[in-house]
């Protein structure tokens, strides 16, 4: 969208009862990333994330996995069916001894700060799942020595790297929705979080999210993903945060609630309501925005601008697809319209072409192969992770927690 053309967007953007779905336009064109010099990666962690990080590394030209750990067995092996050509280790030392240029941290999150940070010893530029670390001292830690590395340093939260989200962010921060009065983000999915185990040993290495004394629960896990969207939204951090939780579905004598609910405090008297359940999938994961002019919500792979009803209509919509929400007409905005109209795919520019994961991927790549600006540094992961990891300190407690700022900042 050019300068102009967004000018004048986000100058009329005001009413209707209507949703417009948010697709950045250079997505349906966007060229395979091509790296320009081979590099070499080990994946370290090949549960669901880290198998879902080889597949997505597989779209990258001149990216060579030589190395694929994960203590178990099958895991190992199914990674390694993703990685052609890549050796399997059981100890994320020995795979860094293979010197990779790059490690993929996707490991439980309560091993990142030892893995992540014996990654950077070896000299790799790093992409670390979220959250950062599970206690405020590992993020710190792990921050630092980030900071005091000269490689590069990714935590992966897809938020920001998310072009929908992007899009949407310049929207909501170029007055598209006007002064923000609330926010509501919830993750619901039907599942257990427990796999079958043939031993303790195993039932503590699959299930570390059940086990309380290093779990940070739904608002760790999930929430701290979500929370960093409005953080970066906002331009500001929560100063306290209020909790609870409950046992809804999953009484197999687990201690680690499998229902939260909770409630931001940002300044400017915004708060975020967050709520997420293993007990039910209705409407997934989501973030809302509400303005005094608008509502914005995202779900992963699109965005949606809900435009209050007294505003004009705008000139694009001609060209819009129209869906129904609920008893609302939804207006789907999709970029060069015009010119997709012409060739009757405007339905091709809805959503993203690859999950959000990619960008992710992508992103950190483009810092280390073209020195792009980091896009989600690490300190950026230890403030996310320190709201997640208190927000699991209001649920557990069943209480207020205020959040310290110096508790945001890294050890230099």
């Amino acid at each position: 969208m050019s300068h102009t053309s967004r000018r004048a967007f986000l100058r009329t953007l005001a009413g209707g009862a209507a949703a417009s779905a948010i697709t950045p336009r250079f997505l349906w064109a966007a060229p395979p990333l091509r790296l320009e010099e081979p590099l070499t990666a080990a994946v370290l962690g090949a549960g669901r994330q880290g198998r879902a990080i080889l597949s997505e590394l597989s779209k990258i030209d001149g990216l060579q996995i030589v190395a694929v750990c994960d203590p178990k067995e099958s895991r190992r092996r199914s990674g390694l069916r993703r990685a052609r050509g890549a050796e399997g280790f059981s100890d994320h030392r020995a795979a860094l001894d293979k010197k990779p240029d790059l490690a993929f941290v996707a490991t439980p999150s309560h091993l990142h700060k030892a893995v992540a940070g014996d990654a950077l010893a070896a000299d790799c530029h790093v992409y670390c799942e979220a959250p950062l670390a599970t206690t405020v001292a590992d993020c710190q830690a792990l921050a630092s020595a980030a900071r005091e590395s000269t490689r590069v340093f990714h935590t992966g939260m897809l938020g920001r790297t998310n072009p929908i989200y992007k899009l949407a962010r310049s929207f909501v921060r170029g007055g598209a929705i006007r002064d923000i009065t609330g926010l509501r983000a919830q993750h619901n999915r039907k599942t257990s979080w427990r796999a079958p185990a043939n031993t303790p040993a195993e039932e503590a290495a699959l299930n570390w999210r059940l086990d309380p004394t290093v779990s940070i629960g739904l608002e760790g896990e999930w929430g701290t993903h979500q929370f960093d969207v409005a953080h970066w939204f906002l331009g500001a951090y929560p100063t306290a945060v209020s909790g609870n939780g409950s046992i809804q579905m999953h009484r197999d004598g687990r201690e680690v609630f499998d229902t939260v609910t909770l409630e931001l405090a940002f300044p400017g008297e915004r708060r975020l309501t967050y709520g997420a359940t293993l007990a039910n999938s209705f409407e997934d994961t989501y973030e809302l925005f509400q303005g005094t002019m608008g509502t914005v919500k995202l779900a992963h792979t699109a965005g949606w601008l809900f435009k209050e009803a007294d505003a004009a209509t705008q000139g694009w919509e001609v060209y819009a697809n129209r869906q129904h929400f609920h008893n609302e007409a939804g207006i789907t905005l999709i970029a060069d319209a015009t010119k997709l109209a012409a060739q009757d795919k405007l339905k091709d520019g809805v959503g993203l072409p690859s999950p959000p994961l990619f960008y992710g991927l992508e992103s950190f790549l483009k810092s280390v192969s073209e020195d792009a600006p980091v896009t989600c540094s690490a300190d950026e992961g230890l403030r996310a992770a320190v709201v997640g990891i208190k927000a699991h300190e209001a649920v557990t407690s069943g209480t207020t927690v205020a959040i310290d700022p110096d508790l945001l900042k890294s050890r230099g």
